[in-house]
């Protein structure tokens, strides 16, 4: 049990690396959540500071997913629990330390509790579980946002996507290597990214939520001399 417990904690401290606080803070002297939607997350980044701090954001909030469910969730102090009989014990740990390190950031202890949506560091956790179908759910969000343009209706599709996709080739295609516990952890986190979007949802129905306006490099707000604070 001592195990379980520091693989969560050392998560969720990985978790919590405000990346997109930090990259603000570190090369422009700024906080992003003092601008654009207010959002501690890439996609806010990308549209204040531009697409060269937004790749940087991006890549924090993905390794933070990647180490979490991939490095750190193979700690050994102690023997891991039982009591998932009908679930592989590897693979649960490594979904409870995702699980972790996506409420890091959406609630990160470095940054007063002020986090993200979660996303990246959520594809990062499913990248280090399931490669394939993580993919083919990353196809889907881009296939969305160029089809919409909006980040906010492609992750909240995304989201939805790799329960499906996961039960889809469980139980159609006969992919036994797909634990049953992969897709509780998908449908559990579609209700949770869903959840952190509902401004967004609320704003899609109103139809005034933000469009990308163009696929080029962004320039960001700063870059174009719009640099707001949020109201």
């Amino acid at each position: 049990m001592l195990s379980l417990i520091v693989i969560l904690i050392l998560s969720y401290l990985v978790g919590s690396i405000p990346g997109s606080v930090w990259v603000g803070q570190l090369l422009y002297g700024i906080d992003v959540r003092q601008y654009g939607s207010g959002n501690a997350g890439a996609t806010n980044v990308f549209r204040v500071l531009g697409w060269k701090a937004g790749i940087l954001a991006t890549i924090v909030d993905l390794g933070k997913g990647l180490l979490a469910a991939g490095v750190i969730a193979t700690l050994r102090i102690d023997d891991l629990p039982s009591g998932f009989a009908h679930w592989h014990i590897e693979t649960v740990v490594r979904l409870m330390a995702g699980i972790a390190a996506v409420l890091g950031h959406m609630f990160p202890i470095w940054a007063g509790f002020r986090g993200g949506k979660g996303v990246n560091t959520s594809a990062g956790v499913l990248l280090a579980l399931t490669p394939v179908t993580t993919l083919i759910t990353a196809a889907v969000f881009v296939v969305v946002l160029l089809a919409s343009r909006y980040v906010s209706l492609a992750s909240i599709v995304a989201a939805i996507a790799f329960p499906s996709t996961v039960a889809i080739r469980k139980y159609v295609f006969g992919i036994e290597s797909l634990d049953t516990s992969l897709l509780i952890f998908g449908i559990v986190l579609a209700a949770i990214v869903i959840w952190a979007h509902r401004s967004n949802i609320r704003r899609l129905l109103s139809g005034t939520e933000n469009r990308v306006r163009t696929f080029r490099p962004a320039r960001g707000m700063l870059g174009r001399g719009e640099l707001r604070p949020k109201a």
